[in-house]
């Protein structure tokens, strides 16, 4: 019996156990939306913007280390996915996009809607064709996912409009299964990387992404070289909770322990991290960088010592070579930094904090209108989220006060534009984080900025009943650009957000909607939150001129930060 174009594509995603397609239905992709309403396990999920069906596509693909699928239709449906294709790109994680084409006669004549996909996803995939007869598949969907799961990224695939329903043979299934393996540095380069952290004095190990299926492995190494682990963002999921040699994070949204770790190191040890920020990266040390990635090896700072291969064997082959180090005292001296700052910030962030001697000082001069602070929100949120929640963040201040106030403790997960830098990510992030595990807690951390740019796709968390709890960190302002600018010494302008009242908006909705505008009052609301099934936005209005001091705080941003200050007072009227 054969089958069509559409059906072959759907049932292979299927046998690879795919069990969501999120995008926007349109005419070119009627056979595709098809074949899912009739498939036995894969479910259609329409989203409000093809940009945030690609967001959820990769989240998944993120959470399940396996292929995220979404779709867009002809021209402008198909441009919309880009953005989140490219932060899928930028994670390293795979999907393929489906992109609906004008019938195929029409290919080049500037037809209506017409887009040149090919070139229009030229630079965020790592493979992309157009389907040109049915005779082609299912060998092209074979190349194109196997291509984005092996090197974990994003495949394209164009289909014209009058493909998706032409008929193929029923003796040609698709066949995308692909077997990873691990890669160990060969012995002559693991004697040499040994040897330079014997003998290289004082170790600060830098902790990515990349390690996080290596954990006891990486521990045991922190604990055999008395290494202080300096973490990335992406490593707090993985190696933040009970972990005695974490130090937390360095660069703008880190702490000085980090910064003292790194700067007091004779040798760095850096695992499966990326980490872009040269200016953070201290200058005359030695340098052993671990990655499976050869070509990001040496691209952010000089190394000495470079291996090609995977973060768990290369580990272990580093235990065989080491002896336990007696002396601890950099790792102990970090910690004990590290300890105190934390201790400093549970201040900052305690509920009564504002009604001490400092905090009534402080308010005096950063918050005159006693709004919520946004680290009590966060700490607050920390201490009711469950120990295996999934946390989305949107790009910004939200992502700070989640760095910060937020452990990854047990198997709580973590998510967010953190190499595009996108707006908007978190909330379309939740939806697919929730889609994969209905029962599994679900928080995303949102500006009020990112959640207006997609504030359409809270009508898909409400049409999908999804029980994710989003918290709106509402200052009334695009935060993050607004701090870029005092340090710059400019005066604030253009961030400020006219928002509405969002918990209203999700009440319209069908949503439940909370909205906290008093410290005295957070505590219930968050407590609230938690406790109502189903979907619930909490609205908090936090202080804006609230502080994210940098792990390194220079002279420079001190005055530039005073400068805008003074400029603020005397062009606002009747100052602030």
């Amino acid at each position: 019996m054969s089958r069509t174009v559409a059906r072959v594509m759907i049932d292979a995603l299927e046998e690879l156990g795919v069990r969501h397609v999120f995008g926007v239905v349109g005419d070119a992709l009627n056979p595709f939306t098809d074949a899912v309403r009739a498939s036995g396990s894969v479910e259609w999920v329409g989203c409000r913007h093809e940009e945030a069906a690609a967001f959820a596509a990769g989240a998944q693909s993120q959470l399940t280390d396996t292929l995220g699928v979404c779709m867009g239709t002809v021209g402008p449906g198909s441009v919309h996915l880009l953005n989140g294709l490219y932060d899928a790109a930028k994670s390293g994680t795979p999907v393929l996009a489906v992109a609906g084409q004008v019938p195929l006669a029409e290919v080049g004549t500037d037809y209506f809607q017409e887009v040149d996909n090919d070139l229009l996803f030229r630079d965020v995939a790592v493979f992309r064709a157009t389907v040109t007869s049915a005779e082609q598949m299912p060998g092209l969907l074979e190349i194109a996912v196997r291509t984005a799961i092996g090197r974990r990224g994003v495949a394209v695939l164009t289909v014209p409009g009058d493909i998706g329903d032409q008929e193929l043979p029923a003796d040609r299934p698709a066949r995308l299964s692909v077997a990873g393996s691990a890669n160990r540095p060969d012995d002559p380069v693991l004697d040499e990387a040994a040897d330079a952290l014997r003998d290289g004095g004082k170790v600060t190990m830098l902790v990515g992404r990349g390690a996080r299926g290596a954990r006891e492995d990486v521990l045991a190494l922190a604990d055999r070289l008395a290494a202080p682990m300096v973490l990335t963002l992406k490593a707090k999921e993985g190696f933040e909770g009970d972990n005695p040699y974490q130090v937390g994070q360095t660069g703008l949204i880190g702490n000085p322990a980090a910064a003292h770790a790194m700067d007091g190191a004779d040798t760095l040890l850096l695992l499966g991290t990326d980490f872009p920020y040269r200016e953070w990266y201290p200058e005359g040390k030695k340098v052993v960088q671990v990655d499976r990635v050869a070509e990001h090896i040496g691209r952010r700072v000089p190394v000495d010592v470079a291996l090609a291969a995977d973060v768990g064997p290369t580990v272990r082959g580093l235990l065989e070579r080491l002896e336990r180090r007696k002396d601890r005292e950099h790792l102990d001296d970090a910690r004990e930094k590290f300890g105190t700052w934390q201790q400093g910030q549970q201040r900052l962030a305690a509920p009564g904090h504002d009604r001490g001697l400092i905090g009534k000082v402080r308010s005096a001069f950063d918050n005159r209108d006693h709004l919520v602070r946004p680290e009590a929100l966060a700490a607050a949120v920390d201490v009711l989220a469950a120990d295996d929640a999934v946390f989305t963040s949107d790009t910004g201040m939200a992502t700070v006060w989640l760095s910060r106030f937020v452990e990854m403790r047990g198997s709580r997960r973590l998510l967010g534009s953190y190499n595009l830098g996108s707006m908007a990510n978190a909330m379309p992030q939740a939806i697919g984080a929730q889609l994969l595990d209905p029962d599994r807690q679900v928080v995303a951390f949102c500006g009020d900025g990112g959640l207006g740019m997609l504030l359409g796709d809270l009508m898909t968390v409400r049409s999908r009943r999804l029980p994710v709890k989003l918290v709106v960190f509402d200052n009334q302002r695009l935060g993050m650009v607004k701090l870029e600018q005092e340090q710059a010494g400019l005066p604030e302008f253009g961030t400020e957000l006219d928002n509405p009242d969002f918990a209203a908006v999700a009440e319209a909705l069908g949503i439940t909607g909370i909205r906290v505008s008093r410290a005295e009052d957070l505590a219930e609301g968050v407590s609230r939150a938690f406790a109502t099934p189903g979907p619930v936005l909490l609205d908090v209005l936090t202080n804006p001129e609230e502080i994210a001091v940098p792990a390194k705080p220079t002279i420079q941003q001190g005055w530039g930060f005073a400068i805008a200050k003074i400029r603020e007072n005397l062009t606002s009227p009747g100052g602030r």
